[in-house]
């Protein structure tokens, strides 16, 4: 683990690899799970004030799944969370070619609301960790990103870097440099 400010990066994020690979995982991570997507309480907010902007871009059945239970729900650990369809799919989930996307993420790309998508969505492989003293990013390893590990490691990009974007809109362009220092700071130090 390395210390950056309250910011405790597991090495996982500079030592392994990861590209989402659409093509071959299909979204999966949008359809299975024990929950939906966590949200801060900003995001369960949002969702409630822009449902209606979101709405267009949900299938029937995401709609129904919201009127149902809300925008978005309490889960079995307590935390605010995207409903789900049935047991699985997340009610923001819809399919392009059969592929699983994010009505939250197309309603932001037409300028109809102000948030991309959920930020646990949006940095997913890491994992974020409340701690008594700041917060732990860690690396979260699923069966349905095997398709994103195998073309991550052919392009040797590890995971913070291909979770640029997100980690600049969460933590700032300063944490996402110190990253990079670190990053280079180990592959130049030889195995222990």
């Amino acid at each position: 683990m390395i210390q950056i400010g309250d910011i405790v990066v597991s090495r996982d994020l500079f030592d392994k690899h990861f590209i989402c690979h659409l093509e071959e995982c299909e979204g999966n991570c949008c359809v299975f799970g024990d929950s939906g997507a966590p949200l801060e309480e900003e995001e369960a907010l949002a969702l409630a004030e822009y449902f209606e902007k979101i709405r267009p871009y949900l299938r029937a059945e995401g709609v129904r799944a919201v009127s149902e239970q809300g925008t978005w729900v309490i889960d079995a650990d307590g935390d605010k969370v995207t409903p789900l369809i049935g047991r699985d799919e997340c009610a923001y989930a819809v399919f392009d070619e059969g592929i699983a996307r994010c009505a939250i993420e197309q309603s932001y790309e037409a300028e109809a609301i102000p948030f991309r998508k959920p930020v646990s969505c949006h940095l997913y492989p890491i994992r974020v960790s409340k701690l008594k003293q700041g917060i732990a990013l860690n690396y979260h390893r699923w069966s349905v990103c095997e398709p994103a590990r195998i073309l991550g490691e052919k392009e040797g990009i590890p995971v913070f870097r291909f979770l640029m974007d997100p980690i600049v809109r969460v933590y700032g362009e300063s944490f996402y440099d110190e990253l990079e220092i670190v990053y280079r700071e180990l592959m130049n130090k030889p195995e222990e």
